[in-house]
Parts: C-alpha cells; structure tokens; sequence
C-alpha cells in the first residue's frame, strides 16, 4: 500500500511536466512541417497525397505522419483544421510516452533512477521541445524507436513488429535502429531454440511496409521519398561538416555549449563516450538486447557523417534518448563506485546512508539543470513566451508575411518558386516550384550548379527559374546572389515586388519578384 500513491504519481509528473513544457511556449511552427501539412490538406481534400495538385510526387519522408494529420484534421474542420495545433498535441503525447517508457527501460535495466532522470531531461531537452512544437514527425519518430526497443525488451514481439514498421513509414532512418533489432532478434532465434521467430511478429511487421510499398509504388513509381535523393543532390557541404557538427552535438548533448562555451566540447568528446561505455557494459550484464539501442546513437553517428548530407536541426534528435540514457547510466555507475556503494544496495537491509543516495541524485541531475539553460523567457521573436532557444522561427515569419501579400496578387493557376516551400505552400494554396526539388522533380536537372555559384550551402540555378518561369518568385538574396542577380536575362525578365530587410544566412534581406510579362 505504501508504494500506491507512487505508482501514479511518477507517471502523472512525467506528463504534466512535458505538456507545460510544450503549451508554455506553445506552437513555433518550422517551414518543412507546413510541407506535411500541405500533403495533408491535400490528402483531404481528394487531390491525393501530393505537395501540388496533379503531381504524384513523394516529396515528404514522413508519409504516416501526413496521413495521421489528416485523418485527425478531419473532424477539426478538414482542410480548414488547425494543423499546428494538432500536431502540438501529437507530439507532447508522443513524448510524454517516450519519457515513461524511458523511465520504465531503466527499471527493468536496473537502475529506476537513471532511467527517471533521463526521462526529467528529455521532457525538457530542446532537441525535444523545438521540434514538438515546431509541428515535425520528430517526437512521433522518437516514440515509435523507444516504443520498439522496450517491446523487444520486453518480450512483445508482435508489437515489436508492427512498432518498427510503422517507425519506418514515419522516418526512413529508422532503419539504423531496426536493422540491428532484427538482426538481434534472428541470434537469438538461432541460438535460443525456445525462442524461434513466429508467424504473428513476422507479419505484424511485414504487412504495414507491404501496403504501403504497394500502394507508393503504384500512385508515385516507388516507395522511396524523392526527397531524399534531392538533399543529396543541391546542397554543397565542405568534406567534413557533418561529421563535425555531429561530433559537436554528442560532446554537448545537455546543451552544455549555451553555458560553458566551446571549451566543453573538448572534455565531452572524452567524458561522454566513456561514461557511455561504462553504462551500456553495465546495462548489457543486466539484458544484452539492450545492443542494438546501444549501438544506434554510434550506428546513427556514421549514417549521417559518412555521405555528409546537410544536417538540419531535427535529424540531431533521434539518436539523443539512447545517448543520454547510457551516460546518466554510466555517471550513476562511476558515482557508486567512489562513494563505494553497491548496486544492489538499495534492496539490501544495510542500505547505505541516505546521503550518499540524495548525493548522487543530485549529482545526475546536473544535466537537467544545463538543459535547462537552453531556455529562454522572452525570445526575440514570435510569441513573447519561454521557449528553448534554438526553437527559431525568423525565417517562417517572414515566409508569413510574403504569403499574405502574395494571397492578393498570385492568380489561381500560377506558379510561384521558392527554395523554402513550406509556409508558402501552406499559406498560399498556389501552385510552388520547389527549387530545392524536394517536391518538383524537374528542378534536379538543373543541379549541379558551378561552386562558384553558393553563397552559403545552397544556390538557385538561374536557367531553372529562366525557363520554368513561375510568376512569382521567393528567395533569400544569399540563394540567387551569384546565379540570378548577375544574370541580365533574369533582370529583364522579372522586377522587384519587395524587400524585407533581414541577414538570416548571410543574406542582404529575402526578395519577391514578379515575371514582368505575368
């Protein structure tokens, strides 16, 4: 009896701390989440599962997420439905399940504590936060990989099964945790007689890919997003910037940067792999199918740095519960051992004096408190309320008030071309040329541009909007500043509608121009 009132009371702190955490600074939309709202809009309104009207093109790596947008839009106004909001809402139940399921992984690894604590940092961690409310699959992704690697812990396998399918249908490089799973799972099949893989779990998993690779294959030629292959295609990266934005990331993945500076990455790149170490060897006595989710921040780390694609904030995200877990598991392990208590102490009868137990919870729980400095109460811009500090939206406000001139002067049946499509697609309803080709295929024929031509990590191809010719056209000047600025055939062609001041990326403002002849 005495441990009833803790049996709901741990649960229900969880989530009351991760939907105030997520209502606080309330929806902070980011551009690439109005593109799956957009597919979702269209999805209802019978255009089908497409960015533009008429093109079956697979522009969003996210096609479960799109169609659970839909699906909830629908009695919420359908088209008309508060996209954001819904997404708000999916996310912080998303997370808030991800953080129980962190706290009962450490319980059943043997450590309540680690697991609680982790569960306290990621219900506040950016890389949680900003991506919840900035409307991405990101904390959805996140759930289904936690989900999927407490059912195989667990013994669950059909929901193993349908959980890791379904993760893949909501981010593709979910594949860098369920490749390793199911190879785990056919070891142990191989080498545990009693354990061989059945039909149920076989089928719970093969089934959801097989709809939907049927029916991708049959409405847009593959079940591949495009834009996958876009990314790789348009962007210009130096050789070894995303491994150093990689390496950075899991030197300070309690945001340690924000208040001891670059002098902490240094001690991190050795500490955290270390403590990370010591806490999955520890985790793996107690259970070795922990190795797979153990090996998946390092699996993730290679997938991401060997091609060297352009890192966007939200891909930072995945590997960060499984990271965090293994060093608060290897920081409580290295604790224990120099206040020289034993790790089953806490079931014994000479427990060990309750100082020593508030001591190293106070300790862990110092990287609650550096997450904590990555908030900020009053952002610089958007809604004057607390918010984590990389929870940036300058850009997309901008896009908003493009959009709401354009929604006065953009012809039903016009093209506009943005290299940022997002909010303008969303806000607009226009027909976009995404310059980027992530959602118009024709765009890619155009790449590569010369490397003289980027200002920053990306450049417009002045002969794909020469020839395309959109009626309107949306770019930061950093984009078009070697290829369409200094193009003669460009300045004949279009005018200058308006500039909005602005220096996001190197930019000397963000430009809309009109086709003169439009």
């Amino acid at each position: 009896m005495k441990n009833s009132p803790r049996k709901w009371l741990i649960p229900v702190l969880i989530i009351t701390l991760v939907i105030v955490a997520r209502l606080l600074p309330g929806a902070r939309t980011i551009d690439d989440a109005f593109i799956t709202f957009r597919y979702a809009q269209n999805l209802l309104s019978g255009k089908g599962l497409v960015f533009n009207p008429g093109e079956q093109v697979l522009g969003t790596t996210t096609p479960l997420y799109a169609a659970a947008m839909a699906a909830l839009a629908f009695p919420l106004g359908g088209t008309g439905a508060p996209f954001p909001q819904i997404a708000l809402f999916v996310n912080a139940m998303a997370d808030a399940a991800t953080c129980l399921l962190l706290w009962q992984i450490g319980k059943k690894l043997g450590s309540e504590r680690a697991g609680l604590i982790a569960a306290l940092i990621w219900a506040v961690a950016p890389y949680s936060v900003t991506f919840a409310i900035g409307g991405l699959e990101t904390s959805l992704a996140v759930f289904l990989l936690t989900f999927t690697f407490w059912a195989y812990l667990t013994d669950q396998l059909v929901l193993t099964g349908l959980s890791a399918a379904f993760s893949l249908l909501v981010r593709p490089d979910a594949l860098i945790l369920v490749g390793p799973l199911i190879l785990d799972r056919l070891w142990h099949a191989f080498h545990e007689p009693r354990k061989p893989i059945r039909r149920g779990e076989l089928l719970a998993f093969l089934i959801p890919l097989a709809l939907w690779g049927g029916i991708a294959t049959i409405y847009f030629g593959s079940p591949l997003p495009h834009s996958i292959m876009a990314k790789l295609a348009v962007y210009r990266l130096q050789p070894w910037d995303s491994l150093i934005r990689l390496l950075q990331h899991y030197a300070t993945p309690f945001n340690e940067s924000v208040w001891g500076g670059n002098a902490l990455i240094g001690i991190g790149l050795v500490l955290y792999p270390v403590l990370f170490i010591i806490g999955a060897r520890r985790a793996f006595k107690v259970d070795s199918r922990v190795l797979a989710w153990a090996l998946f921040p390092w699996l993730y780390f290679l997938a991401f740095s060997l091609p060297n694609p352009l890192l966007f904030r939200w891909y930072l995200t995945p590997p960060l519960p499984s990271l965090m877990f293994f060093i608060l598991f290897g920081l409580e392990t290295v604790l224990m051992s120099i206040l020289r208590t034993r790790e089953n102490e806490s079931h014994s009868r000479s427990s060990p004096p309750g100082w020593r137990q508030a001591l190293i919870t106070a300790l862990m729980l110092l990287p609650l408190v550096s997450t904590l400095n990555a908030w900020e109460l009053h952002p610089n811009h958007g809604p004057d309320r607390p918010a984590p500090k990389m929870a940036f939206i300058k850009l997309e406000l901008l896009y908003g008030e493009v959009a709401d001139l354009l929604k006065g002067q953009i012809k039903p049946g016009e093209t506009l071309a943005a290299g940022d499509v997002g909010v303008l697609g969303y806000r607009t309803g226009a027909r976009i040329l995404d310059t980027v080709g992530l959602n118009s295929p024709v765009a890619l024929q155009y790449y590569p541009v010369a490397a003289e031509d980027y200002v920053i990590n990306y450049a417009v191809p002045a002969d794909l909007i020469l020839e395309q010719q959109p009626a309107f056209a949306v770019f930061l000047e950093a984009y078009i500043r070697n290829t369409l600025l200094k193009d003669a055939r460009f300045e004949k062609e279009y005018e200058l509608v308006k500039k909005w001041p602005t220096d996001l990326y190197g930019s000397h403002g963000l430009l809309l121009f009109r086709r003169i002849d439009s």
